[in-house]
């Protein structure tokens, strides 16, 4: 009896080579003994739809694109309480998790692996009622994946997140928040944040800890104060290009759970797609919640 295999890919990640390598990547799977269903995204949260309704029905979803289609497929998943198994094949213009996952060797390789039998248990983050794969981030450059047009992605790819990102900087606001997490409480304002469990984020590992475990239950939270005199910013400025990582403007957390209250709404990203606005959110990490291929 074949085993049933899910393959979503968006269309438009990758400069549209996933189309053109769809024929090889389902004989992929078929030489491994799947039946393969196929389905392309239509719209922005059709992944999730899609798996929410569909995932009892398959032993293996594999998707294709992004890390924010890895994002739509993992909430499905959670959603649908399935506990199938995702494989991935990173297609994006970034592809964060991909590179900590040790995936990006070309998309017949990668297809090769998610039709494969290695798998670990990876952590999940819950953002109040939502899910996120490896990263929830606010603040400065957190909206530029989401709004940098697709086409400028696929041509310039990390850059034009970098592009996007220095087009903001005069629209930067600080952020007050109060932060409590494992019995302490704090308060500050912020030009930057973000909850991880990542190798790297937007093509980086230069804000992250040298040694970052994806199935410990932790996250890495790496907060970024406002600077407010030249001095300041220049610490700033060298954090965010990897130079200075001891720096009293940088708070560095380890927690499984964090919770975050401002006066006003605050836009957050998940995974590089919107994540809604809120003035109160908990963000809990689920410890080994989802089965990757890998």
């Amino acid at each position: 009896m074949s085993k049933k295999l899910l393959f979503i890919y968006n269309p438009k990640s990758g400069k549209g080579l996933i189309k053109s390598n769809l024929s090889d990547i389902t004989d992929v799977f078929v030489r491994e003994g799947f039946e393969v269903s196929i389905h392309s995204t239509q719209s922005q949260g059709d992944a999730t739809q899609k798996v929410r309704a569909c995932a009892h029905e398959f032993d293996r979803i594999v998707c294709a694109g992004g890390d924010g289609t890895l994002d739509e497929v993992v909430t499905g998943v959670m959603e649908s309480e399935a506990g199938c198994a995702i494989g991935y094949i990173p297609a994006g213009s970034t592809n964060d998790f991909g590179n900590s996952i040790g995936l990006g060797k070309g998309m017949l390789a990668d297809a090769r692996t998610a039709a494969g039998k290695h798998s670990f248990l990876c952590d999940i983050g819950k953002f109040g009622t939502d899910y996120f794969v490896y990263v929830a981030a606010f603040g400065i450059f957190t909206n530029a994946s989401y709004s940098t047009d697709q086409d400028l992605k696929n041509m310039l790819g990390h850059a034009a997140y970098v592009l996007q990102a220095i087009s903001t900087l005069g629209e930067t606001r600080r952020i007050r928040m109060q932060v409590e997490h494992d019995g302490k409480v704090f308060f500050d304002e912020f030009i930057f944040g973000m909850v991880t469990n990542s190798k790297s984020v937007g093509g980086t590992s230069a804000m992250l800890p040298e040694k970052v475990s994806l199935d410990d239950g932790l996250f890495e939270v790496t907060l970024i104060k406002t600077p407010t005199n030249p001095i300041e910013l220049n610490e700033v400025a060298g954090f965010f290009a990897g130079i200075n990582h001891d720096t009293e403007m940088v708070y560095h957390i380890t927690t499984s759970r964090i919770k975050f209250t401002s006066m006003d709404k605050v836009r957050w990203a998940l995974d590089g797609e919107f994540g809604g606005e809120h003035e109160s959110i908990v963000i809990q990490n689920l410890q080994k919640a989802i089965e990757i291929i890998a």
